[in-house]
């Protein structure tokens, strides 16, 4: 495992924004499949959205057009910015990092994992 910090969470209103930032040391992002997930109250944690190490991006269908994942190779910083936040948006988001450079819908293809950030949109 290696140490993920989020940082980026807070409390908007229905239709604002918010960019989680997921900082890294010690791997190549490039190298791997990196993603977030997130967990709202009494619901499995979720796959948001994830980038592998050839680019391939996927998003969930309830974010798609709303979320965009990004990641800058040289800061080893990866990005999830939110528009159009609803309320059903509210949840703890965690960065993740996979096992490889392919992405799964399995949290057990993930080791490393932040400690998460609090998103909490109002109506």
């Amino acid at each position: 495992q290696v140490p993920l910090v989020e940082s980026g969470g807070g409390s908007v209103q229905a239709g604002g924004s918010l960019r989680l930032s997921c900082a890294a040391s010690g791997f190549t992002y490039s190298t791997y499949c990196m993603g977030w997930f997130r967990q709202g109250p009494g619901r499995e944690r979720e796959r948001v959205a994830t980038i592998s190490r050839y680019n391939s991006i996927f998003y969930a269908g309830s974010v798609e057009g709303r979320f965009t994942i990004s990641q800058d190779n040289a800061k080893n910083t990866l990005y999830l910015q939110m528009n159009s936040l609803k309320t059903e948006d509210t949840a703890m988001y965690y960065c993740a990092r996979g096992r490889g450079g392919y992405c799964t819908t399995s949290l057990a293809d993930y080791n490393s994992w932040g400690q998460g950030t609090q998103v909490t949109v109002s109506s």
